[in-house]
């Protein structure tokens, strides 16, 4: 079986700066090319359900001319799920108070399903 999820990885953390250019023009305006640096895997745990989550690419950036930095979080959903929004927003949350940087998240939807709330 072929591993989508860490073939997704690779290709976006090989080709970060044209993904971008690419799909996110005014990203790249802003960011310094040269400071990139993927960040380990971070995992995160919902205490509440007990599931582990695990972040598909977090790359930290530097804005452009200036000293400070900011975190860019790229997620693959390749299968529709429900709760997607809430998972992203504590990925945001938990990326914010782990790094105190600003997080600019990115989706890349892989799928031709869509949920509807019936």
């Amino acid at each position: 079986m072929i591993d989508h999820d860490r073939l997704f990885k690779e290709l976006i953390g090989t080709f970060f700066i044209e993904f971008l250019e690419l799909f996110f023009p005014q990203v790249t305006a802003y960011l310094e090319p040269d400071s990139l640096k993927l960040l380990d895997k971070e995992v995160f745990t919902d205490v509440t359900a007990g599931e582990q989550y695990e972040a598909d690419l977090v790359v930290q950036v530097r804005f452009r001319e200036q000293k400070s930095f900011f975190l860019v979080h790229i997620e693959n959903q390749s299968y529709p799920q429900a709760d997607f929004g809430r998972r992203m927003f504590r990925y945001f949350a938990r990326l914010f108070e782990k790094y105190a940087l600003p997080v600019y998240p990115i989706v890349v939807f892989s799928y031709d399903q869509i949920i509807t709330n019936s």
